[in-house]
């Protein structure tokens, strides 16, 4: 019972509640967010290794006009014929290529023959040394291009699209947003120029096929949360063998003490016995010996002391 007592105290008990809060946390946040991760880079890896060995084919066999895109189409490359419109292209900020800065072209695609407008990512151009941007028009005639299909990145509020210095501009590739911005009616994604398109610009080339670190992290995390209960009950078996080994000492000198004060109250009392007997032998010798006379030497034998002794003690 008190061994209970010592595991109720607070400090033990906000021990315990911290460890089953964080194992809980590596098994259904952490881990199943990082291995989330991997899961959609393999599947992104999948999805690009498919579309490389698949040949292009139009637009409308893949999507048809207005609907979403399928995600299983993601960078599928397909072909697209009309004209585009430079009035209405957006620049992308805050772009990086090869670690330098950059900025995107997005602009809008009208197919031939329809109403349906795409968005089309032309590539990167560098600003130039006055960190001005100066934006190559696109053919005027109409063209084929041939681009991959891309989901809409969305938008974080407060960075919605805007007019700077008369140019629409936007920090992410968002075809709803820029519908908005615009008054275009835009397909809800849009589609990446594959090199030696007209209209290119700088190749904004495919993600690496690498699956990254976000596996053996959520193989960490699952470790994490499995070691952080053992490590409570390593300290709670601990705690016990402790005690354990305490209580035992205690009993060990209880007894050694219980058997010294034994030994020495025998001592003692044998001790005691004799002065005792010692005692009452004088006393003995002291009322059988004769009125006091005149001082007489006695001579006594060493041997009757003895045998005297001997009678009495029975040695």
């Amino acid at each position: 019972m008190h061994l209970l007592r010592t595991f109720l105290r607070p400090g033990w008990l906000l021990s315990t509640v911290l460890v089953v809060a964080f194992a809980a946390a590596c098994f259904l946040v952490l881990a199943p967010w990082q291995l989330g991760k991997s899961s959609d880079t393999e599947h992104r890896n999948d999805l690009i290794r498919t579309a490389t060995e698949t040949s292009a084919v139009p637009l409308s066999d893949l999507v048809a006009a207005g609907a979403p895109l399928d995600t299983d189409t993601e960078w599928r490359e397909v072909t697209l014929t009309g004209n585009y419109l430079p009035e209405e292209q957006v620049l992308m900020r805050l772009r990086s290529v090869a670690e330098r800065p950059a900025a995107e072209i997005v602009t809008p695609f009208r197919l031939a023959g329809t109403d349906r407008t795409v968005l089309v990512d032309r590539g990167w151009i560098r600003p130039e040394a006055d960190s001005s941007i100066q934006v190559p028009a696109p053919p005027t005639e109409q063209v084929t291009i041939h681009a991959r299909l891309r989901k809409s990145e969305g938008t974080t509020e407060g960075k919605e699209p805007r007019i700077e210095d008369g140019r629409l501009t936007a920090y992410t590739v968002d075809s709803a947003a820029i519908s908005t911005a615009s008054g275009l009616a835009l397909d809800p994604f849009y589609a990446q120029l594959v090199p030696d398109q007209p209209g290119g610009l700088g190749t904004i080339d495919l993600p690496q096929l690498e699956s990254g670190p976000y596996l053996s992290y959520g193989l960490q995390w699952l470790a994490f949360g499995i070691m952080a209960p053992l490590g409570i009950a390593y300290f709670v078996w601990a705690e016990v063998k402790h005690r354990r080994a305490l209580r035992r000492s205690a009993d060990g000198d209880e007894t050694e003490v219980v058997a010294e004060d034994t030994f020495d109250d025998t001592r003692a009392g044998e001790r005691r016995r004799i002065r005792d007997d010692l005692r009452a032998a004088s006393a003995d010798d002291a009322a059988a010996a004769p009125e006091p006379g005149p001082a007489v030497a006695v001579d006594i034998p060493d041997d009757d002391v003895k045998a005297k002794l001997a009678r009495r003690y029975g040695r």
